[in-house]
Order: C-alpha cells, then sequence, then structure tokens
C-alpha cells in the first residue's frame, strides 16, 4: 500500500501519508491512487485541480460551496508548510461547528480530505507556500461561499499572528449568519 489514512475526532476528514520512495537520485511519492482511496471510503471523483502560492502569515478561507455543487477536497502543500483546517458545516452532525487542523509540508508529505459540507482555510507558516488541491465538483461562483475565519462560535486556533487577509474574506459572515445549505 502507498498510503497511510489516519481519522480523528471528525470522523470524515482524514489525514493521508503516503509512501515516499527515496533513493540517491532523489524520491517518488504517490499523491493519489483511486483504489486505495475508495477502500477507505473516498470514492468521489475529482473533476478539478487547484492551485495557490502565497507568502508568510497569508490566511485564506474560510471557504465553502454550497449544494448542489458542494466540494470535495484532497490538499497538500507541495512547497513550504501551512496550517490547513476543516470545519463541519452539517447542522445535524454531531461534530458541527467543530474544526481539526493539521500542518502540512513539503517536508511531511501529508494530504488531507476535506468532504462536502465542511469549510476549508489555511495560514502560511513558512516564508511561501504553495498549496495544491483536488476538489469533487467543479467551482461555481454562484455557490462561493464561505465564513469569518476569526468566528467565536468555531474558535479555530490559527498559529501565527499579523495575518495577511483578502478583503473578500475579512467580510464574510459569521457562520450564524452564513447562507449554510448543509443538513
Amino acid at each position: 500500500m502507498s498510503f497511510t489514512f489516519t481519522r480523528f475526532q471528525i470522523h470524515e476528514v482524514i489525514l493521508v501519508t503516503p509512501k515516499v520512495f527515496g533513493d540517491a537520485r532523489g524520491a517518488f511519492i504517490e499523491t493519489y491512487k483511486y483504489s486505495e482511496f475508495a477502500r477507505v471510503g473516498i470514492a468521489e471523483q475529482f473533476v478539478q485541480d487547484n492551485q495557490s502560492t502565497s507568502k508568510r502569515n497569508v490566511l485564506r478561507g474560510l471557504h465553502f460551496q454550497k449544494y448542489p455543487k458542494a466540494q470535495g477536497k484532497l490538499v497538500r502543500c507541495t512547497r513550504g508548510k501551512i496550517f490547513d483546517v476543516a470545519v463541519d458545516l452539517r447542522k445535524s452532525s454531531p461534530t458541527y461547528r467543530e474544526w481539526v487542523g493539521f500542518e502540512l509540508s513539503d517536508n511531511n508529505n501529508q494530504m488531507i480530505y476535506i468532504p462536502p459540507a465542511f469549510a476549508h482555510g489555511f495560514v502560511v507558516l513558512s516564508a511561501e507556500a504553495e498549496v495544491c488541491y483536488k476538489c469533487t465538483k467543479e467551482y461555481s461562483k454562484d455557490l462561493d461561499a464561505g465564513i469569518r475565519w476569526n468566528d467565536p462560535a468555531i474558535k479555530v486556533q490559527w498559529p501565527g499572528k499579523d495575518f495577511i487577509i483578502s478583503e473578500k474574506d475579512k467580510n464574510l459572515p459569521l457562520l450564524k449568519d452564513a447562507d449554510n445549505d448543509f443538513p
């Protein structure tokens, strides 16, 4: 097997650790293999790949896409280091409003699977970072949504300070005011 899949307090968010095959020439890593992901319940088809580059203290999020195009994401940091967060937005879930966070980097090669109906965000911990992620639905401007990064009802413990946040993200609503259609 090329991957180790680890579940935490929010069972649906999965930390994926790929096996690194290294020798004197360098290294090789499988970053996705349908059969292994499907074996642990990640059987969605990924239809869009995204990539962002950001500098230290840039905080992006917390973003989600509403139904019928709610996106699952497989997130990895290919250069640098980030703290990546997933927030459960499913109103009927026992973990509603709870979050999990993981440090992803080009050193640990780990990935996070974030299912649909979760908000996603990250803050850059290194001088620069490049983040790549696969999505289960294509981007839809009409269904694009989010919640404020510092919502007191969620209390994400972001590492760092003096965050660089876009005007769009600064003006996202609190969860209690968000257009969240997840049951």
